[in-house]
């Protein structure tokens, strides 16, 4: 008689492969991103991103109540302005959009854990994610704006400040000003790893933050580096980060993989905007099925090592894991 593994026995019924599966999905993994805009009774549909919407205040408790009773612990903010200028004031501002949003929310449902996107590109009057002086982002004066911005999003009742601009020393500079505050208590959930990518245009249209002039590249990661991530990584925890961010996360399951061994802190992968805009378009035009693809790759990122993942794609996978066991 042949002698081989019968490797298809753990396969047989629905309930086998049920015992013997390594890598699952929950709600409590997901992170939902939301746009939150100026004015009333705005839900402004974002053309590049099917099911995905800028909300006004008046509208984003409706917005908050679907996502809680989905069982999704955890969304994260992005606001819109009614006027930039060009140093973002309106960021920092302690009744700005998103500190607004913050606040409200937390009236809201205390339980909920915000998330603030820390960044100055949706309010600089340029697109860019810090301070320009000729035609030049300026690093040291970005970092002074970005703390006042986090500090800001921390008084408003951010359970989470997440810096987003890639300057270099912006989670020093963001860990000081949090403490010196008396926000000693606030974790920093740092874009760690973020890439230059051409994955985040659906993204720019939500935020309406495309740069006026130029592109990001010489404050994101070129998408061919792999150790520069580490040593972006290795920075940010050394500055007292508590999350690492991988962004974008279908292309980039190797790093995903690379920052979970290295490092001993929980790290969140970033589903990005053009990730979630192929799989809509793709399942709009009946080429996939989109639960099964979308579950396989929110799954392929947990099984790299994402302890946590945002994406736009929440509210749809916290129904299907009501469904069903298989995830």
């Amino acid at each position: 008689m042949l002698n081989f593994a019968r490797h298809r026995r753990l396969r047989h019924t629905a309930n086998l492969r049920a015992m013997v599966r390594e890598t699952r999905l929950h709600k409590e993994d997901l992170i939902y991103p939301i746009f939150v805009v100026e004015g009333e009774n705005q839900k402004n549909p974002v053309q590049s991103m099917p099911g995905v919407f800028q909300v006004s205040l008046d509208l984003l408790n409706e917005e908050i109540e679907e996502v809680v009773k989905l069982g999704i612990k955890s969304v994260i903010l992005f606001g819109i302005p009614h006027e930039k200028d060009e140093v973002g004031s309106g960021a920092y501002h302690d009744h700005g959009i998103v500190q607004r949003a913050i606040a409200q929310i937390k009236q809201q449902h205390s339980d909920l854990v915000v998330i603030a996107d820390t960044c100055l590109c949706e309010y600089t009057d340029h697109g860019h994610c810090g301070v320009v002086e000729n035609g030049q982002i300026v690093n040291d004066a970005s970092l002074k704006l970005l703390a006042k911005t986090a500090v800001s999003q921390a008084k408003a009742g951010a359970d989470i400040i997440a810096p987003s601009n890639m300057m270099d020393g912006f989670v020093a500079a963001i860990r000081e000003a949090l403490d010196e505050e008396g926000f000693v208590h606030i974790p920093i959930m740092s874009y760690a790893v973020k890439y230059a990518s051409a994955f985040y245009g659906p993204f720019r249209e939500a935020a309406e933050s495309t740069p006026k002039f130029g592109d990001r590249k010489t404050y994101q990661m070129d998408p061919a580096n792999r150790l520069e991530a580490l040593r972006e990584a290795e920075a940010d925890v050394e500055q007292g980060c508590d999350f690492l961010i991988v962004k974008p996360a279908l292309s980039y399951l190797d790093i995903v993989r690379d920052v979970k061994n290295h490092f001993n802190l929980p790290v969140v992968a970033y589903n990005v905007s053009g990730e979630y805009s192929m799989i809509k378009a793709a399942a709009e035009n009946g080429w996939i099925d989109e639960k099964g693809t979308v579950l396989e790759m929110l799954t392929s990122m947990k099984r790299a090592g994402a302890d946590l993942i945002i994406t736009y794609h929440a509210k749809d996978v916290a129904r299907w894991l009501d469904e069903q066991s298989d995830y």
